[in-house]
């Protein structure tokens, strides 16, 4: 069980297993139980590993193993992970038994489709609720509230009421109790506020580089908001992050569904300008940030390139924040911007992460086709007599004056199981009528297919397609965009009924 307050907490389950082996002659002779940990994955799960470990050593004093539901053996992503689970249990002698569910679990075939069934629907149900809570999360940003994370030099974390009213400050470690409860940042101590102001007068004015601030903080026995030496990477950290200008950013990374870290592209973060107070002039700011983005602007690529395998050739391995910390060289934003993403200043000098970021590379390939698909369609619209404005902002689609398109290309991603899957973001913000998502193809080069969304019949944020989708999404679909041309075509009447 991942919680303690819901009807899967290991107390309940123990109740209803213990009464389902009363009733079938069962005695329990071991327990094996993951208190508050998630279903989504093996890791973290030390009572299932222990279980099938003891299977694999044949260390086993029982016949059957008794499971509350199907889905407390795993809510796996992959439902076939979970059947995997099951087989190497069943393969152990051990018969599987799940207690609330209304189906024997016989090996029949009726069995075996409700398993699956029931399997898939407990993934489901992770991925359903992986995006409400993105969704809640993000909106608590936009409404300047702090989602975890220390609070930084100069700042504190004020802990505020459902109405906004201050509860306190919290210490280092400290969490907020009560769920209705927010957390906000507020200015730290004036000492602190005044060194943070004094960081940036040296850097932008006096044009001290980051390890001469870093000198002259420590030589006056000054530390860090982590009680540790300052060095060149934690000014420049503080020189570059938007809470010092007041400003709430978050899902610079992502983690969902227990899979893997991400670093996110930043057009995909989630950010509130002006939440906090700020302890910066945002004039200031920007001019930091042109002084460490110009650092680049005077090196060649090859030199730059240079730069970066001295230090992979020193450190072994490259993360953005060695980047930061090394004398001498361009920042890791300066690489990102030079040569469009840290992957592919990566490669140039020879460095595999062992994580794969190559979608980072393909997302801005698709970025760059965006405008170019926009383009062709305003093109086919007007040659069907239709009316197109486009907002230069948004690329919102205003059609004959009477709806609005909103035009979405989706990456196409393949799973381990070789099957293909598409993850598409429906602009809740400026609720167009019509989505228009383009389906890439395997390789993300071409486009697959084409869906035609209409906002009234779309509830989530958040869709994920999968190669065949059911009637429900599937109606939507084209093999072109001759079906969104038409809508904006007009005929001539002589004269109204």
């Amino acid at each position: 069980m991942s919680t303690e307050h819901q009807q899967y907490s290991t107390d309940n389950q123990s109740t209803a297993i213990r009464r389902y082996a009363e009733a079938n002659g069962y005695e329990i002779v071991r327990t094996y139980k993951d208190d508050g940990k998630s279903g989504l994955n093996l890791s973290g799960r030390s009572g299932l590993k222990l279980l099938l470990s003891d299977i694999d050593a044949d260390n086993t004093d029982f016949e059957a193993l008794l499971v509350y539901d199907v889905s407390r053996l795993g809510r796996f992503q992959d439902p076939d992970e979970a059947a995997t689970h099951e087989l190497r249990i069943r393969a152990a002698g051990i018969q599987v038994e799940y207690c609330a569910e209304q189906f024997k679990n016989d090996g029949s075939i009726s069995s075996s489709i409700i398993k699956t069934v029931k399997r898939t629907m407990a993934a489901e149900y992770s991925r359903e609720l992986s995006v409400k809570v993105f969704a809640g999360q993000a909106n608590l940003i936009r409404r300047g509230f702090r989602q975890g994370g220390a609070a930084g030099y100069g700042l504190r974390r004020l802990l505020v009421d459902v109405n906004g009213e201050p509860k306190g400050e919290l210490g280092r470690g400290e969490h907020k109790s009560i769920a209705t409860d927010r957390v906000i940042l507020v200015p730290g101590p004036p000492e602190e506020i005044a060194v943070v102001q004094e960081v940036y007068r040296l850097f932008t004015d006096a044009e001290m580089p980051e390890r001469e601030i870093a000198d002259r903080l420590n030589k006056r026995g000054l530390v860090t908001d982590l009680g540790r030496p300052w060095s060149r990477g934690t000014i420049h950290q503080l020189l570059i992050n938007e809470k010092y200008v007041g400003d709430n950013v978050w899902a610079r990374t992502s983690f969902k569904l227990k899979r893997q870290h991400v670093q996110n592209a930043e057009e995909d973060w989630i950010r509130a300008k002006g939440a906090f107070g700020a302890l910066v002039d945002r004039r200031v700011f920007n001019q930091a940030r042109a002084i460490i983005d110009a650092r680049s602007e005077r090196l060649s690529d090859q030199v730059m390139l240079e730069l970066l395998s001295s230090v992979l050739g020193a450190k072994g391995m490259l993360t953005g924040l060695i980047i930061d910390e090394a004398e001498g060289v361009p920042s890791s934003s300066a690489y990102r911007n030079r040569f469009g993403s840290l992957l592919r200043a990566y490669e140039l000098v020879g460095f595999a992460p062992d994580r794969d970021y190559r979608y980072l590379e393909i997302n801005r390939k698709l970025r760059a086709l965006h405008p170019e698909i926009v383009a062709e369609t305003m093109l086919a619209l007007e040659r069907s007599g239709g009316k197109v404005v486009r907002d230069a902002e948004t690329d919102l689609l205003a059609i004959n004056g009477e709806f609005t398109a909103s035009m979405v290309v989706v990456r196409c991603v393949q799973n381990t199981s070789g099957s293909l899957r598409w993850k598409v973001r429906l602009d809740t913000m400026l609720k167009p009528d019509v989505t228009v998502v383009i389906r890439m193809a395997p390789g993300n080069v071409a486009p697959r297919d084409y869906y035609l969304l209409p906002r009234l019949d779309m509830a989530d944020a958040v869709l994920r397609l999968c190669e065949h989708n059911g009637l429900s999404l599937d109606a939507y679909r084209f093999d072109d965009l001759s079906a969104f041309h038409h809508l904006a075509a007009r005929r001539p009447w002589r004269a109204a009924a």
